[in-house]
């Protein structure tokens, strides 16, 4: 059985309930026309399950690693500003989730979450470069051992929700589910100048898997 994440579990539902009166309604007509809503629509509920799917990972944990937040497309690693929670230039590895993707987040380090901040916006497309300062996003401020790391969620195209878990002051877990956005997306890491990353643009990611850079 596929595990589901809980925000989905309403969309799957409606989309099955759907998918069952389509049915009852081609199978009593026998028209072609509603044969053919009917596999439309079920392939359709078929892919809502896939995008909620909220797998079971062997994680990869160690203090001095940091794993991808995000199953996705590495679309950007560069130096930018990050005056927010690292109060300066920071190294950017931006993740960006298409409809195929898992959308679960997850911790990239174990720490103190130390920030937060949400700020509403536009719904451009998230792998393009502005996204990062115009698009809906929630960002999250994690204080780990060997330094502080931002996890910012982006709003994408269709994306119209961002659930972020946790508040200041909860202790985290590496590979601990962070929140979800729903339908297309992208998820942005900050980490201090000089961090070693292990990644580069193109590349795929899995959440809580791939490790994307270690700590010098």
């Amino acid at each position: 059985m596929i595990r589901t994440a809980p925000e989905g579990r309403g969309y799957i539902a409606g989309a099955w309930t759907i998918a069952l009166v389509l049915l009852i309604v081609a199978v009593r007509t026998g028209s072609v026309a509603w044969w053919v809503v009917t596999v439309v629509w079920l392939a359709l509920s078929a892919w809502v399950v896939a995008f909620f799917r909220d797998p079971e990972r062997a994680w990869s944990i160690g203090e001095r690693i940091v794993v991808a937040p995000a199953d996705g497309k590495v679309v950007s690693v560069a130096e930018t500003d990050e005056p927010a929670f690292l109060g300066g230039r920071a190294l950017r590895i931006s993740i960006f989730m298409n409809v195929f993707d898992c959308h679960v987040n997850r911790y990239p380090v174990g720490g103190t979450v130390a920030y937060r901040h949400y700020n509403p916006g536009k719904f451009g497309h998230a792998a393009a470069e502005k996204s990062s300062l115009d698009n809906e996003q929630s960002s999250v401020g994690v204080a780990a051992a060997p330094g502080k790391v931002l996890i910012r969620q982006i709003a994408g195209l269709v994306a119209r929700r961002i659930v972020t878990d946790h508040d200041v002051g909860t202790t985290v877990r590496q590979g601990q589910r962070l929140g979800m956005i729903r339908f297309g997306s992208r998820v942005d890491v900050f980490l201090p100048v000089g961090t070693k990353t292990l990644v580069r643009t193109g590349d795929t990611t899995r959440s809580g898997v791939t490790v994307v850079a270690e700590w010098s």
